[in-house]
């Protein structure tokens, strides 16, 4: 199967707001990106101790409310941040490859841009997140 099957060739101009397997394709890369992000963002707060979990020994009777002092690691969101991240680069470099045409064309060559920088930083995060979870406390 090749990708020329995958990305439709099209042979009639696209409407500005038709939906095509090239910008499908991107907007799920994009959507994969983002949560890697968030993943990572997350990861980080919670391995840097900036996001704090409310654990039964904390709350004060009576009250429900606690200090959260404990901390993860935030090593799952590193993970979920990769995976996302290498995945949104993959398909939005993927998709960038497809494309015969620019901008406009409907290949969703602008989503895979997006993709490609969304994947980035979801990778970045997570390596930050691992590292500062390696680190001891």
């Amino acid at each position: 199967m090749f990708i020329d099957h995958l990305l439709a060739a099209q042979a009639d101009p696209v409407a500005a707001y038709a939906m095509t397997t090239g910008r499908m394709w991107s907007l799920i890369a994009a959507g994969l990106g983002l949560a890697g992000v968030a993943a990572g963002g997350l990861g980080l707060a919670r391995a840097t101790g900036h996001l704090r979990r409310r654990t039964t020994s904390d709350t004060t009777p009576g009250t429900g409310t606690g200090t959260g002092t404990v901390a993860g690691t935030g090593k799952r969101g590193a993970v979920v941040a990769l995976a996302a991240g290498v995945t949104s680069i993959v398909i939005g470099g993927w998709v960038i490859g497809a494309a015969k045409g620019g901008p406009g064309t409907g290949y969703g060559i602008v989503g895979g841009y997006l993709d490609l920088i969304l994947g980035l930083a979801a990778v970045v995060l997570g390596v930050l997140v691992l590292n500062r979870a390696r680190r001891p406390a």
